[in-house]
């Protein structure tokens, strides 16, 4: 009888750490378990005299609004490995507004 008890509660105990466990792996597969993601350290080179006046989300990209000795722009980020994108200025006559970078 003693052996019995000891069977039922060491299964109990088993039914219940793989509840938890498949709980765990199912949170973390989910994308609920992920921490918050650090963007690299990466420099925009900006002359002497510039400002960063905003940053925004823009899709995939961000948006960092600068202001530069010879005007503004707004400059689109790849988050992931910090390489400037694309350019915009915002004053400048639609044909030359939207500068891609390479």
């Amino acid at each position: 009888m003693r052996a019995l008890k000891f069977l039922v509660v060491a299964m109990g105990v088993l039914i219940v750490a793989g509840t938890v466990t498949l709980v765990v792996l199912l949170v973390q597969r989910s994308g609920g378990g992920r921490g918050a993601t650090s963007l690299p350290a990466m420099s925009l080179n900006l002359p002497s005299g510039s400002r960063i006046l905003g940053l925004a989300g823009a899709g995939d990209h961000f948006a960092v609004h600068v202001q530069r000795p010879d005007g503004e722009r707004i400059l689109l980020l790849e988050p992931r490995s910090g390489r400037v994108v694309g350019e915009v200025l915002p004053h400048a006559p639609p044909t030359q507004a939207a500068v891609p970078t390479r």
